[in-house]
């Protein structure tokens, strides 16, 4: 009788951790930022700053940049492919009105990290996906005071990703310790989360650490 096929266990979803839209203090944000990628795994980092001149957004990389790549966590860009190859970062995150999937490939060149935002299509993903996208996110999955959010996915949609598609899905949009592991049941293969960390009563690395080990027990 033949054997069945022995299908690897999914790993562990992982944390992105995006940073506030705002860093009064880039100095004293640093120093939060090394505690909380301290504190937990991490995957990545993104950086997404608005309404400021790109002056200010290359002072946040130089700023910010060395402390995640030395604790091994990769650093995006949001929004604009020609700051993060400037600046040395990792990759760029790009949503449905900034620059294209295929722009900041050629902006970036083939070794960089690209993800797209992709709301609650999985048209959009799917397009992503077979242009190239090293992965695509999905959300707000809950209500998020970091942006405003017209696309309310259902987790459904992280499930049906992740049984058809291999490119890696995030799920994004008010993701907190107490439901970051039903997305990572559902399918996610990191989740991204923001004011949750940075707005943590205890502080960010406390939000780290739980949502670390929240992560680790999902599976």
């Amino acid at each position: 009788m033949a054997r069945e096929p022995v299908v690897p266990p999914r790993p562990p979803c992982a944390l992105y951790l995006i940073t506030p839209p705002a860093i009064p203090d880039l100095s004293a944000f640093a120093a939060t930022l090394a505690e909380a990628l301290d504190a937990g795994s991490v995957a990545a980092l993104q950086i997404r700053l608005k309404d400021i001149d790109d002056d200010a957004v290359l002072a946040a990389v130089a700023a910010l940049k060395p402390v995640a790549q030395a604790r091994g966590v990769a650093v995006l860009l949001n929004d604009r492919p020609d700051l993060a190859k400037r600046s040395g970062c990792d990759g760029v995150h790009v949503g449905q009105s900034d620059a294209s999937y295929a722009e900041a490939r050629r902006t970036m060149g083939p070794d960089a990290m690209i993800g797209v935002t992709c709301h609650d299509s999985r048209e959009l993903a799917m397009d992503a996906a077979e242009a190239g996208a090293d992965y695509v996110a999905f959300g707000a999955f809950f209500p998020t005071t970091t942006k405003e959010t017209d696309h309310r996915p259902e987790p459904e949609i992280l499930t049906i990703w992740q049984e058809t598609v291999e490119t890696p899905c995030v799920a994004i949009g008010g993701i907190t310790a107490a439901n970051a592991a039903d997305l990572a049941r559902a399918g996610a293969d990191f989740v991204a989360v923001s004011g949750a960390v940075w707005n943590h009563p205890k502080g960010a690395a406390e939000a780290v650490r739980e949502l670390d080990q929240v992560l680790s027990a999902a599976f």
